[in-house]
């Protein structure tokens, strides 16, 4: 199965990734499992570009991007997949507004401190969401995750200027 086909298949819940997780199995993974496994962000939230951490993971390619633009199923599908990232942070969406939960803290939501591996991947989601057409919502996230992170946490300047940039939509 080529790059495309694969990753329409998993969306579908019709193949795994490259671990032999299906979707699903990726939603219900629980808060402890998805801060220390760092191989399936890609897989939710695919980019142009090659991953640093998952060298097995399909790229964003335009015939792909095209088929996020035609098919409502895949972006449902990219929104589930962003409600679980959304709780993992400590968030809440009710349409494309995007708020903190009660229990949000730096103590308990590591992407609040100034810098680490969940800034790379909220700026995955972002840039993600936005090359799949759903720029509305990419941009709701973009404005919570600022606003939030500097007001309840110590986000590094260095990690909003990404958050701003990463909706700059730049082919490769």
């Amino acid at each position: 199965m080529d790059n495309d086909q694969h990753l329409i298949a998993f969306y579908r819940g019709e193949s795994p990734d490259h671990q032999g997780r299906m979707i699903n199995d990726i939603w219900a993974f629980s808060p402890f499992w998805l801060e220390h496994t760092h191989d399936y962000i890609q897989w939710l939230f695919p980019i142009p570009e090659a991953g640093r951490f998952n060298a097995f993971a399909p790229l964003l390619t335009p015939p792909l991007q095209e088929a996020f633009a035609k098919n409502s199923f895949l972006r449902q599908q990219q929104q589930r997949s962003l409600d679980v990232m959304l709780n993992f942070f400590g968030l809440d969406q009710d349409g494309i507004t995007i708020t903190a939960q009660p229990d949000l803290s730096i103590q308990t939501h590591i992407w609040l401190k100034a810098g680490g591996h969940n800034h790379l991947r909220i700026t995955r989601i972002l840039r993600s969401l936005a090359l799949c057409h759903q720029v509305e919502l990419a941009r709701a996230v973009q404005q919570a995750v600022i606003d939030i992170g500097t007001l309840r946490g110590v986000v590094s300047e260095t990690s909003i200027q990404y958050w701003q940039e990463a909706l700059v939509l730049k082919q490769p």
